[in-house]
């Protein structure tokens, strides 16, 4: 079966546009049945890479395609890359900077939230060239 292929061009540096794309998806799945633990974990895990594409990646696109069995969603900027994932990857470190944390965001979470809200999360970055996520997430069995 084809997917629904949706995408959405996330702007750097505005964060009252950060989370659009993710509470579309979120209404898009509700439309289509999805239950609402699934809702949940894609729209936590979209909205905290929509947020580290405005304050790491200068913005980005994501790229969504639902299946009935899954959600899969790329995440891509053009961004500096990050140097060290695995060190990224702790709570509570973070690269943000103060003005940013200033407006309550660049707690460290971002990524470790991504992997506790989604089944898969893999992460290729390049420093200097950007980062891609991809994301899936399956609906529990019923």
């Amino acid at each position: 079966m084809k997917p629904l292929k949706l995408e959405y061009h996330v702007p750097g540096d505005d964060f009252t546009r950060a989370g659009e794309a993710s509470s579309k998806v979120k209404n898009i799945l509700k439309r289509m049945g999805f239950d609402s633990d699934t809702i949940r974990r894609v729209a936590i895990a979209m909205y905290e890479g929509e947020i580290n594409l405005v304050i790491h990646g200068g913005g980005g696109d994501a790229f969504v395609d639902v299946y009935p069995d899954r959600v899969e969603i790329a995440l891509v900027d053009h961004g500096p890359g990050i140097a060290d994932v695995e060190k990224a990857m702790e709570e509570g470190y973070s690269t943000a900077p103060d003005n940013v944390r200033a407006l309550g965001f660049g707690a460290g979470m971002g990524l470790p939230n991504m992997k506790k809200y989604t089944d898969e999360l893999s992460i290729e970055s390049v420093v200097g060239e950007g980062t891609t996520l991809r994301m899936l997430i399956r609906p529990a069995e019923k």
